[in-house]
């Protein structure tokens, strides 16, 4: 089984400086990426901190124009605060500028701050589940909308001639549990939730419940932090800065979140009481030799033939180091074909 090797690009804005920076950051790495032969890069969606990428659509419409052939994608929508049909739109439009090229992720998560959920859904009034959401997205992206349906002859123009691949995200048995139902293609965020019981869970239940009426089969990814130096010491000094922090609420909700600080603003907004808890941050760390044996170990674990990494490295020329250390570690394993 090959590896495709893929990357996530948060857009990070660390101190000292600025959005500008971040995007610029951005755009450098999609084109070295490209370069190197990455199957895919995709672009966040974060509300109201420490991350430029507000917008994915508007970042993947510009970095079309700034690359050739690497496929582009949202890591992901939070379709929870929009209207499907907009975002099909949206992805249709991207998908007719740039065909075969677009992905269109999904995530679970609010994505930001309870004020900015609160903005994001402001005048929202007829409220749905993400479960009747996705499925009315993957409708309008596919113009397959039933003539049962409320909203029947309608079309998200343009129509393009490749739509966009839907992927749903997710920490979850419920997130690969959902992708399963509706026949998506499914990446479980280990960089998130590190708990490979979860994984493996979550994996052979997205395989097992698989509807595969549409002819589609079952199509898994595994998103993990990773970072490549030159020897496993120099990897595992930058990965002592990356934290885990997760807050629970008291109504059970647990959210993971940047830093202790966006936390506890998280919990002072959310109006409840709360906990928590900082650990370590689950990285796959070390020289090329290390990372990619580990690597293989998971593609073994897990059964998957892709990993996304995002790699959360302060300095960006030691990020793109160790983009490039990956990329040649398994260069013979036809990356990204």
């Amino acid at each position: 089984m090959t590896i495709k090797l893929s990357i996530l690009d948060q857009s990070p804005v660390f101190e000292g400086e600025t959005p500008v920076d971040a995007f610029r950051h951005t755009v450098e790495l999609v084109q070295h990426a490209e370069r190197l032969g990455y199957h895919r890069f995709w672009v966040s969606e974060h509300h109201d901190g420490f991350l430029a990428g507000s917008s994915p659509e508007v970042l993947i419409a510009y970095l079309i124009g700034q690359t050739e052939r690497i496929r582009l994608g949202s890591g992901g929508i939070m379709l929870q605060h929009y209207s499907p049909y907009k975002v099909a739109e949206n992805f249709n439009i991207l998908a007719t500028l740039a065909p075969g090229r677009i992905d269109l992720g999904i995530g679970r998560a609010p994505g930001g701050l309870p004020r900015s959920t609160k903005a994001l859904q402001k005048g929202i009034t007829e409220p749905q589940t993400l479960s009747e959401k996705l499925e009315e997205l993957s409708h309008h992206v596919n113009s397959t909308l039933p003539d049962t349906h409320p909203l029947a002859g309608i079309q998200a123009s343009p129509i393009p001639q490749q739509p966009a691949d839907i992927y749903l995200l997710g920490t979850s048995v419920s997130s690969a549990e959902l992708a399963a139902e509706q026949g998506h293609a499914y990446v479980f965020a280990q960089f998130i939730n590190s708990d490979p019981a979860v994984a493996e869970e979550a994996l052979a239940l997205y395989r097992e419940r698989f509807h595969s009426a549409s002819g589609k089969k079952p199509r898994a990814i595994i998103a993990l932090s990773v970072i490549v130096s030159d020897t496993d010491e120099e990897a595992a000094l930058l990965a002592t800065d990356m934290k885990n922090v997760r807050i629970t609420l008291a109504d059970g909700k647990t959210l993971n979140l940047g830093t202790v600080a966006q936390a506890e603003e998280f919990g002072k907004q959310s109006g409840q009481e709360y906990t928590i808890t900082e650990r370590d941050a689950e990285v796959t760390k070390g020289s090329k030799e290390t990372v990619r044996r580990r690597l293989l170990e998971i593609q073994q674990q897990y059964g998957v033939d892709e990993f996304i990494v995002t790699t959360a490295v302060k300095d960006f020329g030691l990020r793109l180091r160790s983009y490039e250390l990956l990329s040649e570690a398994f260069s013979e394993l036809s990356v990204g074909s």
